[in-house]
């Protein structure tokens, strides 16, 4: 069962969004590896920009386009107007959306409307529950995942795995024993598929096998080149207790900058598919970093179903442009189809990188 912490989790999921908004929490010289391919120019794309087509599929659903808005926040009295305008963006677009950790919804039910609202604003469009992997591993009962679903009429659970965030969280729990035996259970008995997402550092193909092993359908890589969670709870650590780190200055580099590059990870899951056919069909989400629409068309290119982003985005909402920055980013995917050659997201798919010198 989830301890009763409310307060603490409430405060989090303010000070998160505040410090993600306002400090510089990104990577230091450390980036998403995108930068290291390009597209090859077609002369002759015998295609029409106006008829390309940006739709396809995710979970067996048809989407507006290969992007989705990943999980950002939910739990506190704001959250709601954050949450709903991020919904009204997901229906405008049609394409899937994330809820932040529900952990305070299963502390309490004093905001659970933070995030049942994202439901009345996006109707029609997969909506995705979220827990982190902490307390999938303390053990959930059948009651608390079914809170989660039917809270959102879920199309399915994200459980995020955030070992070094809870590293450098002040009150985090760095307990992860029996993480996948316990997802192996919810695999097993709930009626929608699981996503293992990781919040920054990436996705190994090693862990990415034990958790296709476990029963996952999805693996969302979330690699490094966005934010780093470690130094968004670093900048918390040190505002409660007023002291430096806890750790060796000549360790802290690096361990803020830990992590696997997105690019990087998305190789590895492509391995993953080769070496392991009975894998094969797993679906892969590119994000950590992701900040435009030729990112999402190298993520496509590199073997991910679909691209998200949460960072950008929320900074896109604090400044009251959501709608044109996903507009622009879907304009840049569009333009990279077009000098490509590909008037489908499935022809892109089959386009090539080439590694710049």
């Amino acid at each position: 069962m989830i301890e009763r912490t409310d307060n603490i989790t409430i405060e989090r999921k303010h000070s998160h969004v505040e410090i993600c908004l306002h400090q510089d929490v990104g990577f230091n010289g450390k980036t998403t590896g995108f930068e290291r391919y390009e597209f090859v120019h077609n002369a002759l794309p015998e295609i029409s920009f106006a008829q390309i087509d940006l739709s396809t599929t995710f979970l067996g659903r048809k989407i507006g386009a290969p992007f989705m808005i990943s999980s950002m926040t939910g739990g506190y009295s704001a959250a709601s107007r954050l949450n709903q305008r991020l919904a009204e963006a997901a229906e405008h677009f049609r394409i899937p959306l994330g809820v932040g950790s529900m952990r305070q919804a299963l502390e309490n039910a004093s905001y659970r409307e933070s995030f049942s609202i994202v439901r009345k604003y996006a109707p029609s469009v997969q909506i995705f529950a979220n827990i982190g992997a902490p307390e999938v591993a303390r053990g959930l009962s059948r009651e608390e995942i079914s809170t989660m679903l039917d809270m959102l009429e879920a199309d399915g659970l994200i459980v995020h795995l955030n070992p070094a965030q809870e590293l450098f969280q002040p009150e985090g729990n760095t307990d992860f024993r029996h993480v996948l035996e316990q997802l192996g259970n919810i695999t097993a008995t709930i009626p929608v598929p699981v996503i293992a997402k990781e919040v920054g550092c990436g996705i190994s193909k090693s862990a990415a096998h034990k958790l296709l092993q476990a029963g996952v359908k999805v693996i969302d890589v979330a690699g490094a080149g966005g934010i780093s969670w470690q130094k968004v709870e670093e900048v918390r650590y040190t505002r409660q207790f007023g002291q430096e780190s806890r750790f060796s200055l000549e360790a802290l580099d690096e361990l803020l900058n830990w992590g696997i590059p997105t690019a990087q990870c998305l190789a590895a899951m492509n391995e993953l598919k080769n070496e392991f056919p009975e894998h094969a069909g797993f679906e892969v989400v590119a994000s950590g970093g992701i900040s435009s629409g030729i990112d999402i068309a190298k993520s496509l290119v590199l073997g991910a179903r679909i691209a998200a982003s949460a960072g950008q985005i929320l900074k896109a909402l604090h400044a009251e442009n959501l709608e044109k920055t996903i507009e622009t980013w879907l304009n840049d995917l569009r333009a990279v189809m077009f000098l490509s050659g590909a008037a489908t997201i499935e022809q892109l798919r089959n386009k090539h990188l080439f590694i710049k010198p």
